[in-house]
């Protein structure tokens, strides 16, 4: 089992400069603490992420950090042009030394798509397009393409990613459709919502990943050779009572900015795009298992309990959100570091 850390870098009322700064260090200590990966969201017009380029930030963690590996979980292919992603990624991958993970994916929200004047009902077609595209670039020296969005010929290809073969890449799905994607494609990848909604996907993804024949860059780090993760919130303090006090409004903060832009549109039903479903309280979350805070002990149990029925391997942690303060936050990795990341490792 490994343990990563997925993060939104939602604003939570503070100036963006020290939010930027106080993830820095966050994920430097992260770093020398032996996490596995660092996994940011992309987003756009919403509270919810205050990095919606996230090449940007990954560019200043590549060089805050030695060891562990980072990503965008997911770029919105949707959103940019195949060549200069293309470029984007090797330059990370270079800047990083070989620490590059690529996470795809089309974007959940139609409100930001429309924003960026992107057809949301075609956003599947031109992310399987852009995919191919992309993956072509990455793997010539001399790019021609020609899909049904994105046509290139004869494109001299300058930059090549350090890693050879490129980096992996991963995939994010809340629903069957695309767990079943991501397993054909021989991607990692990482669930999301409550354990029981979870589990079919993680299903779903297994069974086309088994009839692939496994994946595309296997990681000798993961039985199986590919990560399934499942993404949590997780606090630790030395108590259950006070892991509650300072995750209890985190969550509603962040749970706030992620429902922004549903209810700044009046929407108040689960769409097909909006589809995952979300306790409105801490104790409906903790219930759910979307959230896992408490003591060490308290944790530990609650990923067993949930490694045991999703078969997973890895575990995406969600450790700094709302508006949590840098010296909560680090006390909080620190005592998983110590006290349960060890016997998390060893599931």
């Amino acid at each position: 089992m490994k343990v990563g850390l997925f993060d939104h870098i939602g604003r939570a009322g503070k100036p963006i400069s020290q939010l930027f700064d106080e993830r820095l260090r966050f994920y430097a200590e992260a770093d020398e603490a032996g996490f596995y990966c660092v996994h940011i969201a992309e987003h756009h017009c919403s509270p919810v992420n205050m990095a919606p380029s996230p090449s940007v930030f990954l560019a200043a963690l590549a060089r805050e950090t030695k060891q562990i590996h980072f990503g965008p979980l997911c770029y919105l292919l949707t959103l940019y042009t195949p060549l200069r992603l293309m470029e984007e990624i090797s330059m990370l991958d270079h800047l990083s030394k070989g620490r590059m993970e690529v996470g795809v994916g089309r974007g959940v929200s139609p409100f930001e798509l429309g924003y960026h004047n992107v057809d949301h009902s075609k956003s599947r077609d031109i992310f399987i397009d852009a995919y191919q595209c992309l993956r072509a670039g990455l793997e010539t020296d001399v790019l021609d393409y020609e899909g049904p969005y994105y046509k290139y010929k004869g494109v001299p290809i300058e930059l090549h990613p350090y890693q050879k073969g490129g980096p992996a890449y991963w995939y994010g799905s809340s629903n069957v459709t695309g767990s079943t994607w991501a397993g054909e494609h021989g991607m990692h990848f990482t669930a999301n919502g409550p354990t029981a909604f979870a589990k079919g996907n993680i299903a779903a993804y297994k069974e086309a990943l088994a009839k692939r024949g496994g994946p595309e860059h296997p990681k000798a780090e993961f039985t199986g050779g590919a990560a399934v993760g499942a993404l949590r919130q997780i606090f630790v303090a030395e108590t259950d009572a006070e892991a509650r006090r300072i995750a209890g409004p985190a969550s509603q903060t962040h749970l706030a900015e992620l429902n922004h832009l549903r209810a700044k549109h009046n929407i108040n039903e689960l769409t097909s795009r909006l589809n995952v479903p979300r306790a409105a309280t801490l104790d409906g979350m903790i219930e759910e298992g979307t959230v896992i805070v408490g003591s060490p002990d308290t944790v530990y149990k609650a990923l067993a309990q949930q490694t045991a029925e999703l078969g997973t391997n890895y575990i995406l942690a969600y450790m700094m959100f709302g508006e949590m303060s840098i010296e909560d936050s680090l006390r909080s990795l620190n005592l998983f570091k110590t006290e349960v990341m060890p016997k998390v490792e060893r599931l």
